[in-house]
């Protein structure tokens, strides 16, 4: 499964940056998160809870970032088991453009594979769910990426 889009941000690049590394941030936006936990400065451990179709499972995971350009770009990559649901593995390139003084372009170039029970619900209910989450994920990190929560972001330490 492949996913690429761009969402424009009302902010700097540096305050995107700094939401895009924040594990409190992305664990708010990230629908289904309960956990996301920064354990190196390039390693995030999460569980979250998806619904795809039928199935309901909590993943437990592990992202892992390279290619790190601040404030500028990075590669994530990580790997999700669901127990009888099966697993999810993928990567993605993210890169920010400051086009305005508040206003940044986020690009996202992304695959995903899945196994398991999740995989055999066929690819129209996957492409469809994956799309869903990325638009909830996105507008939910615009909200806090807003000029309203965007202090808070760039004063935590």
């Amino acid at each position: 499964m492949k996913l690429q889009d761009s969402v424009t941000l009302p902010c700097d690049r540096a305050t995107a940056w700094a939401a895009l590394n924040d594990p409190d941030v992305l664990r708010r936006c990230i629908p289904g998160c309960e956990v996301l936990e920064q354990d190196a400065p390039d390693h995030l451990r999460a569980k979250v809870v998806l619904k795809v179709g039928p199935i309901k499972a909590r993943f437990a995971g592990d992202v892992t970032l390279t290619d790190i350009t601040p404030p500028q770009s990075y590669v994530l990559t990580g790997e999700g088991k669901g127990g009888v649901a099966g697993f999810a593995k993928g990567s993605a390139r993210v890169w920010l453009d400051e086009v305005a003084p508040q206003e940044t372009v986020l690009n996202y170039d992304a695959s995903a594979d899945v196994g398991g029970k999740l995989a055999q619900l066929g690819s129209r209910l996957l492409d469809s769910t994956a799309q869903k989450l990325v638009r909830q994920f996105f507008d939910s990190f615009r909200a806090c990426v807003s000029q309203t929560d965007a202090d808070a972001v760039a004063a935590k330490p």
